[in-house]
């Protein structure tokens, strides 16, 4: 008996940890491309690049392990099916579930490995990226904006730039709103660029041949049309420059600190149920390991097949529905349909019935 089990364990270990490094490295390549962008377009140091992509690594880990144990079980055990060794050990008299326990054992145990993981180095990681983030666009601004989108990082201005490339950028619009009834001042400029100052806590924005409105002299509230070959104007870092200052998002806290901050919304009377999604998403998805090795056992011995895109294939099937009904029950939830803590359990709930079911079965018959 003993052997079988170090069988089996060797069988799945082998695959847990080819699986665990291929998915990590996949989804590490899709961020890649915008990881070489901060370098080549935007000028940021490789130092600075190099924090990035330390602080995303945690966060993949969150998703690739429950995925790899999945993938690691429906290979081996799929292969063992396949060459009918699982159907000699049970003609043998041997009770499948004693081969079955160690596997089991070893994902309550990535699971309880996750928790922490979610809990304390996943926040820490976030939070970090957002401040190395508010570091790079004091260092280099053109780094932090994301063209074709609407900024408001600025005091009293909203940008909008069509096109940045390195330090240049093209087509820019900038919004300052004079308040409720008053028309908004526009600046439009064909090209421009930053000249960041962050010692004097602004940033220059040097802008070339477009227009500007400028406040009528005689009636302030009124504005005539200026046309520039180069304009200066002046942005204000305040609401970037002090990284320590950053305010911690949900992503960013851990369950503790979620608890506390949950604590002194409801005392404030405000209704606090995002931040209780947070606490159960981070505790359901790391045991979605568990869940996961349940749903693959019984799969992996009923289809008997060895080989490794169909296992690919039915993983991805099993996690996309998964995915699906975490982001659905997440949905349902902040608008109050269902109890959050319900909501965030239930696709674990749902997976681990079907595989404790399924386990049952096999184990009996």
């Amino acid at each position: 008996m003993k052997i079988l089990r170090e069988y089996f364990l060797k069988e799945y270990l082998g695959p847990l940890v080819a699986a665990l490094l291929v998915l990590t490295f996949v989804m590490i390549l899709g961020n890649l491309v915008k990881i070489a962008e901060l370098v080549i377009n935007k000028g940021v140091d490789i130092y600075t690049v190099m924090k990035l992509f330390l602080f995303m690594v945690p966060a993949l880990l969150t998703y690739t392990l429950p995925i790899a144990t999945l993938v690691a079980v429906l290979l081996s055990l799929g292969r063992l099916s396949s060459d009918n060794e699982i159907v000699t050990i049970k003609a043998s008299g041997i009770n499948l579930l004693t081969l079955i326990i160690p596997l089991l054992i070893i994902s309550l145990i990535l699971s309880l490995i996750l928790v922490v993981f979610n809990d304390r180095v996943i926040p820490y990681a976030h939070f970090a990226t957002r401040k190395t983030l508010v570091e790079v666009g004091i260092k280099n601004p053109t780094a932090a904006l994301e063209p074709g989108v609407f900024i408001n990082s600025f005091e009293k201005y909203i940008l909008f730039i069509y096109s940045i490339e390195q330090n240049k950028l093209h087509n820019v619009r900038i919004y300052e709103p004079q308040g409720e009834d008053k028309p908004t001042r526009i600046i439009v400029a064909k090209k421009g660029e930053f000249i960041a100052m962050p010692e004097k806590n602004i940033l220059k924005l040097k802008l070339m041949d477009g227009t500007s409105d400028e406040p009528d002299p005689n009636n302030p509230s009124n504005f005539y049309k200026l046309n520039f070959k180069t304009y200066f104007m002046s942005l204000n870092l305040s609401q970037m420059q002090d990284k320590n200052k950053v305010a911690k998002k949900a992503k960013d806290m851990t369950i503790n600190e979620l608890e506390i901050e949950t604590a002194r919304l409801k005392k404030d009377g405000i209704d606090p149920t995002p931040l209780t999604v947070e606490i159960h998403k981070k505790l359901s998805l790391a045991f979605s390991c568990f869940v996961f090795i349940l749903v693959g056992i019984p799969l992996a011995i009923i289809t008997r097949r060895r080989e490794k895109s169909l296992n690919f294939g039915i993983a991805f099937l099993i996690v996309g529905i998964y995915y699906l009904l975490l982001i659905s029950a997440e949905a349902l939830s902040l608008r109050g349909v269902l109890n959050p803590g319900l909501a965030m359990w239930l696709p674990d709930i749902i997976f681990g019935l079907i595989g404790s079911i399924l386990t049952f079965r096999i184990c009996a018959f």
